[in-house]
């Protein structure tokens, strides 16, 4: 059976997204950008990249793994060549990397962003844009400013394909003005008719 969806605007782009329940209380709209195709992750780029490039980008940041096509995208818009990955998943060259603790709304259990120290010269002293598919709660946001702060990058702005709902706002703090996003969803609950469309969360 075809999952219900909901249509967001992305931008100039329209999609309709699956609603995926990730408990009896909490049911999610998924964009999944590996899924999304180069051609949309292409346009998504070059507007997202317009919104940030008043920062005076120097380099861009993103979360593994649904951030890389955000950040290969918007570097290629904003005309730069590197870009730098924070990792959830420990591999052979991240052994001494420099990690910070963070829980997703995605993610069952408690994950760990890892900067290669190879790369912090790429931001260090650099004023960084930080790009993510979604922001949602603005946990893996937070950790990941307070990972690239902790190495002297200066965080000028923050992008982001969706925002959903608007706990990631207290959870920013003054950071939210740093956010610019392409769209928003709710996230959604149970109600007597069906799903309700929960813009607080």
């Amino acid at each position: 059976m075809e999952p219900a969806r909901y249509g967001v605007d992305v931008g100039s782009q329209h999609v309709e997204l699956p609603l995926v329940a990730l408990s009896e209380s909490l049911t999610l709209a998924l964009l999944i950008t590996v899924d999304m195709g180069v051609e949309f992750m292409a346009t998504a780029g070059n507007e997202l990249a317009s919104l940030l490039a008043p920062g005076g980008v120097e380099v861009v940041a993103t979360i593994a793994t649904m951030g890389i096509p955000v950040a290969i995208e918007v570097t290629r818009a904003l005309g730069l060549d590197q870009y730098v990955l924070l990792h959830k998943t420990p591999k052979i060259h991240l052994g001494d990397a420099i990690s910070e603790a963070v829980t997703s709304i995605t993610t069952a259990s408690e994950q760990r962003l890892l900067l290669d120290r190879a790369r912090i010269d790429a931001v260090a002293g650099k004023r960084v844009a930080l790009v993510d598919d979604v922001i949602s709660t603005g946990a893996s946001t937070t950790t990941a400013m307070r990972l690239l702060r902790g190495v002297g990058a200066n965080v000028v702005a923050i992008g982001s394909l969706l925002t959903e709902a608007s706990v990631w706002k207290s959870s920013l703090g003054a950071d939210a003005d740093l956010v610019h996003a392409l769209g928003s969803v709710p996230i959604f609950r149970p109600g007597s008719a069906g799903l309700v469309e929960d813009w607080q969360g």
